[in-house]
């Protein structure tokens, strides 16, 4: 399931003589296309006032409104609903359901999307009941852990530079628990990665940090459910799992460009970076310096690259963030 899903203000389920002409537009002005997500995806679409009809996806969608409010008159379940869409309110539907709905001003819509396998992977995972661990139709949802996540995901799909494709896997992760209101089920399990997973886990990272890593292939690692994973990367490493895979390239990458004779562009491929300037953004977000600037250290033989103001990443990192 590669195609993204179109802009939604409001679901609908009528009867197919219902279902009046299209009428209204929509352009997309940022997609995730070629951001190398799998199983999930979103975009922003500017969506024109008008009629507009919905046909059912495979997928299942949210769309969240941003700006301006507008209202909305909707069919759903052969029953009219009109309502005022505020900055942040998210309709949620599921696979398999169609519909139309008119808005009375034009209004922008982040539409993100997730693969009914990649849904139902993340909720069999979760210790809920079967009843409880479906993803249901909801409209004008106002939950602001939900608007937390996903204006980080539109942040990152603005982003100049994107961060690794993991980091976004973990925020649609988090979205799909959070639609179906579950989280792992407190018990007496452990709180922290056995020494031997967490280093089995790191090991991983380590050998395949020239490719595109995701929560699923890291859970195998410590056999654990995805959701249990993350909770326990973070508190065993103390950051995120998206955030210590970053940290490990940006690593190596420095340590290549001191001591290798590879080019930066190579080098940014072999530790797992889109290109060069990605590389680039993440060590000078890190670290502080360019490439440039690290080839010019290596290059100096009165420097010793062991003492470089970039030579702490840990401490840089931790520095950097608490500023932001």
């Amino acid at each position: 399931m590669n195609d993204v899903t179109p802009a939604v203000t409001s679901a609908v389920t009528p009867a197919a003589s219902a279902l009046a002409p299209h009428s209204g537009s929509r352009i997309a002005v940022r997609s995730s296309r070629t951001l190398g997500w799998q199983g999930f995806g979103a975009e922003l679409v500017n969506v024109s006032a008008g009629l507009h009809r919905m046909p059912a996806f495979r997928h299942h969608r949210v769309g969240v409104h941003v700006g301006a409010p507008v209202t909305a008159r909707c069919l759903c379940d052969a029953h009219p609903h009109t309502r005022i869409q505020a900055h942040g309110d998210a309709d949620v539907i599921p696979a398999g359901l169609e519909g139309q709905w008119n808005d009375d001003a034009a209004c922008t819509i982040f539409s993100v999307w997730f693969a009914d396998e990649f849904a139902r992977r993340t909720v069999e995972q979760l210790s809920l009941k079967p009843a409880d661990a479906q993803l249901r139709p909801r409209f004008q949802m106002r939950d602001a852990r939900f608007q937390h996540l996903a204006w980080a995901l539109r942040a990152e799909l603005e982003a100049d530079d994107a961060s690794d494709p993991l980091y976004a896997e973990s925020l649609c992760t988090a979205m799909v628990v959070r639609l179906v209101g579950g989280m792992p089920a407190p018990d007496n399990r452990r709180r922290t990665l056995a020494p031997r997973t967490a280093a089995r886990v790191i090991e991983f990272i380590d050998a395949h940090l020239d490719q595109r890593l995701t929560l699923t292939e890291l859970a195998a690692q410590a056999q654990l459910s995805v959701p249990h994973f993350k909770a326990l990367f973070r508190e065993t490493l103390g950051v995120p799992v998206h955030q210590y895979v970053v940290q490990r390239r940006v690593e190596r990458a420095r340590t290549m460009l001191l001591h290798g004779r590879l080019s930066a562009s190579q080098i940014a491929l072999d530790t797992g970076f889109a290109h060069q300037s990605h590389m680039a953004h993440w060590m000078g977000r890190l670290l502080g310096v360019t490439p440039r600037e690290l080839r010019g250290v290596a290059s100096d033989p009165a420097s010793d690259p062991a003492s470089d103001p970039a030579s702490d990443l840990a401490t840089t990192w931790e520095t950097r963030e608490a500023g932001r």
